[in-house]
């Protein structure tokens, strides 16, 4: 699995116009799933991400996590995370998970970080959305299950 995580002041995803979900402070994730990925891959994904000590302490030093902050996370699916650019100028997506397993794997996703003591808010799985944020810092990161790059 690969995520892109951001700190934000706020973010929201909204479909058609219709607001579905919306954080203050905490982390927009946007992950994607291969068609390798497994249950340990979800798990994994979310644990990293809960725990990632990407928030300042009272120094500015980059030492809390999402917990110790008690910040909410924005859940975002986004299969063109998957997106290979190394061949020609259109991305292939080949590796992205099919609908079904992906969907499975992203609420296994969605469902260790609520286990784990997060506020999770979710996007609409399959949906063109329109994702708004306030990047805090900025701070993004990539994760990825696999340790590969596209």
């Amino acid at each position: 699995m690969r995520a892109v995580i951001q700190r934000v002041k706020r973010a929201a995803v909204a479909v058609d116009g219709r607001p579905v979900a919306a954080t203050g402070r905490g982390l927009l994730i946007l992950v994607g799933v291969d068609r390798r990925d497994g249950p340990d891959d979800a798990r994994a994904l979310a644990e990293k991400a809960v725990h990632l000590r990407i928030f300042e302490d009272q120094a500015g030093k980059l030492n809390l996590s999402l917990r110790e902050t008690g910040g909410q996370i924005l859940a975002v699916s986004q299969f063109t995370l998957l997106g290979d650019c190394r061949k020609g100028r259109r991305p292939s997506f080949t590796a992205a998970a099919p609908p079904g397993p992906g969907l499975s794997l992203f609420e296994m996703f969605v469902d260790t970080c609520r286990a784990l003591g997060a506020d999770v808010q979710v996007g609409e799985f399959g949906a063109k959305m329109d994702v708004e944020l306030v990047n805090d810092g900025p701070v993004t990161l990539i994760l990825d299950t696999r340790g590969e790059k596209g």
